[in-house]
């Protein structure tokens, strides 16, 4: 077929497409690239859902936005290698510094994503949301109990200036806009038997009854974003909590830790959910019949590590959650060989570990972020991106003490195939 009959073809019509495709195809042959998806979803009617803790974060506010710039940053030109890789379709970036006017991101799609190196194909996310998170912003308490009201520990979130540790989302498929849900402004103290730290020596609770009527859970935010997928809608539902450690006796980021993903698990509940509001006061949390994907470095591992263990073993046993077969790859076993010290009495299977915490012997690799779908829909594949050392990608790991993980999902039905 001619060039000329090609573009007699609607725009939409089936031929046309093929013929792009084949062209697209044919085209990266002749440079010997290899061939990416060109558009979400594959030939089995799957998109691909992935978390990535980047460990993107600067110590002052604009700073990373001044080092993604130039495309020069060799963190982020490893993280964007990482992501062309694996070529997700819906993506949470978490540890990503939030800045309001949005030149952080705007500069790593730009100068990273949509640029290949490596023989590589750029990638290109059209939608996105960004928005503020609790990391940073001033509490006006002495929350880590060192005298003052002002450190980073004082913030409703650890931080340096607002909005360190972000989170992002990236997709190539619409977002309802309209209809994404934030919970930053939620209380701890309106959770029905939160776990509130208490001094170890004396039984009174650790934080002020002043702090406590003003301390939000979330320490970074919990976002519930409708996917669009062909003309259906999948939720998105990411967070990241505090790590279960920097603290003392009194367990205070153990507990919040817990209760954060306690809150995951709650929202899934249309009836546990019902003391949950969003920040426009709506209340409430998912319905019975929607279909979700939960995701997110929630720090917590179901078999070893610092968490109080029990949210997190019950967000995976969540009768709404089809945890299956967790995400494996076989660097994280080698690894855990490697690295000695706590993995070799970890109780975890170590192909599971999505973090790689070598530098610290006492702690050791551990399973910390997640992909967890509804059982409305179907786990086609999965996998951790740590490839064994001789394996190509390998050297850009060290973009992050944390591996992204990644879910094909489709329709039970076969159907959703976002084009």
């Amino acid at each position: 077929m001619g060039s000329q009959d090609f573009t007699r073809l609607p725009l939409n019509s089936p031929m046309r497409n093929l013929v792009r495709q084949t062209t697209v195809l044919t085209f990266l042959l002749i440079l010997g690239l290899p061939a990416a998806r060109t558009a979400p979803g594959n030939e089995r009617g799957t998109v691909r859902f992935a978390t990535f803790n980047v460990s993107l974060y600067r110590d002052a506010a604009g700073r990373l936005a001044d080092d993604l710039a130039t495309g020069d940053d060799p963190q982020a030109r490893r993280v964007a290698e990482i992501i062309q890789r694996v070529r997700p379709d819906v993506l949470l970036l978490n540890e990503f510094d939030f800045d309001p006017n949005g030149r952080a991101i705007d500069a790593f799609q730009r100068n990273y994503l949509e640029v290949g190196r490596s023989g590589l194909v750029p990638i290109r996310f059209r939608h996105r949301y960004v928005a503020p998170v609790n990391t940073g912003v001033p509490s006006g308490h002495d929350l880590d109990g060192d005298g003052r009201t002002n450190g980073p520990g004082d913030a409703f979130g650890f931080g340096r200036f607002g909005g360190q540790y972000g989170m992002v989302v990236l997709s190539r498929l619409p977002l309802a806009e309209d209809r994404i849900r934030s919970f930053r402004t939620f209380l701890w103290k309106d959770m029905p038997g939160a776990r509130w730290p208490r001094d170890p020596d004396t039984g009174e609770p650790y934080y002020s009854d002043a702090a406590r009527s003003v301390l939000r859970l979330a320490s970074k935010n919990l976002w519930d974003i409708p996917i669009v997928w062909d003309e259906r809608e999948v939720h998105f539902i990411v967070s990241h909590p505090t790590p279960p450690v920097f603290d003392g006796p009194e367990d205070r980021n153990g507990l919040r830790n817990h209760d954060e993903i306690r809150l995951l698990a709650d929202y899934l509940d249309p009836q546990r959910s019902r003391y949950i509001y969003d920040d426009h006061g709506r209340r409430g949390g998912m319905g019975s019949n929607v279909p979700f994907v939960v995701a997110g470095d929630l720090n917590a591992d179901p078999h070893d590590g610092d968490s109080r263990r029990e949210a997190i073993t019950a967000l995976l046993r969540h009768p709404r959650v089809r945890a299956g077969l967790a995400p494996a790859s076989r660097g994280g076993t080698a690894a855990a060989k490697t690295d000695g010290g706590a993995n070799e009495t970890h109780r975890g299977d170590p192909s599971h570990d999505t973090s790689d915490f070598a530098n610290d012997q006492r702690v050791g690799n551990l399973r910390l972020d997640y992909v967890l779908p509804s059982r409305l829909l179907e786990i086609v594949d999965s996998g951790v991106f740590w490839p064994l050392p001789a394996e190509d990608g390998q050297a850009a790991i060290t973009a992050s003490d944390h591996r992204l993980v990644w879910v094909d999902l489709r329709f039970p039905s076969g159907r959703g195939r976002a084009e």
